[in-house]
């Protein structure tokens, strides 16, 4: 008798479970995997470092069952911002894969100030760019093989002290923070000078004829580094002087030196 009455309560039970399953939880768990929300898709591909415009985007209605806590709901929160990861088309965004400053990696292009800008000439081959081992900071003289087809090697007064900014693979990422395999080197491809506008028309004239090789000159701390470029800016000034005609309203042009030994920058003594 004991063991019938055991056998219709688990019975009841099992009754009044079924119960709730079919009519409190199911519809509850539908009804939350039922229920819409918009959230921000990425519309074209988007590298890291990349700003993030209005046409890179898309609002779109998902389901909001098990989606990410950080998924951005509103398309102006990521406007104007910038990618601190790859994203595809079709990615959610995140709010971890955006930043409000450039990814390091680009930085050194946003602090330009229109004094100096950024150039890049091409390694030619694995010396010419000091084996792979150029770093940002560097400070490299530039040597010039027949320099202005005079058959001569020469290092322009101009390019002695010039600090490297970026060295960049074949990939178009920096080699400093590659992608990918990390346990395959990508060997440098191109180097990324700031110089200024007397500089930049030399390297390009370098660039074109292919012939320049670089050589470290310092690495070490950014106020030393800083004592090298003033030393070469003295002397920038002296090769191109700017000075007014005193009758009439024209100017002369800065004009610069055709001998490169005349003036030398002024070597920062070690330890400074």
């Amino acid at each position: 008798m004991s063991f019938l009455k055991n056998r219709t309560v688990l019975g009841v039970i099992c009754i009044v479970l079924s119960l709730l399953i079919c009519f409190v939880v199911a519809p509850l768990f539908n009804s939350s995997i039922s229920q819409k929300t918009d959230i921000v898709r990425v519309i074209k591909d988007i590298k890291a470092g990349d700003q993030i415009t209005r046409e890179m985007l898309k609002t779109v209605e998902v389901g909001s069952y098990n989606l990410p806590k950080n998924v951005v709901k509103d398309v102006d929160t990521a406007i104007g911002k910038y990618a601190a990861a790859d994203m595809a088309a079709g990615d959610y965004i995140l709010s971890s894969k955006l930043t409000d400053v450039p990814a390091a990696e680009n930085a050194y292009l946003y602090h330009l100030n229109g004094e100096k800008q950024a150039i890049s000439v091409t390694l030619k081959s694995f010396a010419t760019g000091l084996s792979g081992k150029l770093a940002t900071g560097d400070i490299v003289s530039v040597i010039a093989p027949d320099y202005k087809k005079r058959g001569t090697t020469v290092i322009p007064a101009e390019l002695k002290y010039v600090e490297v900014i970026a060295v960049t693979a074949n990939t178009g990422y920096d080699t400093g923070g590659q992608r990918g395999n990390e346990d395959e080197k990508q060997l440098p491809s191109t180097v990324t000078l700031l110089a200024s506008p007397e500089q930049l028309k030399i390297l390009a004239e370098l660039e074109a004829d292919g012939k320049l090789h670089l050589s470290l000159v310092y690495r070490g701390s950014k106020e030393n580094a800083a004592k090298f470029i003033e030393a070469q800016d003295k002397v920038i000034e002296e090769l191109y002087p700017s000075a007014k005609v005193q009758t009439g309203e024209e100017k002369t042009e800065s004009i610069g030196a055709e001998n490169t030994g005349n003036i030398k920058p002024d070597t920062p003594k070690e330890g400074e």
